[in-house]
């Protein structure tokens, strides 16, 4: 089984939400989101 990736220090669960909620791209909003889950 793979390992985990780390995220950016500069980049928190709110400020993705927020990046998922602007774009007007479903296929980019999906994974922001699931990375937001995850932290």
């Amino acid at each position: 089984m793979g390992s985990a990736i780390s995220l950016r220090e500069d980049f928190d669960a709110e400020r993705l939400r927020r990046l998922a909620r602007q774009t007007k791209d479903a296929a980019q909003a999906r994974p922001l989101l699931a990375l937001a889950f995850d932290i």
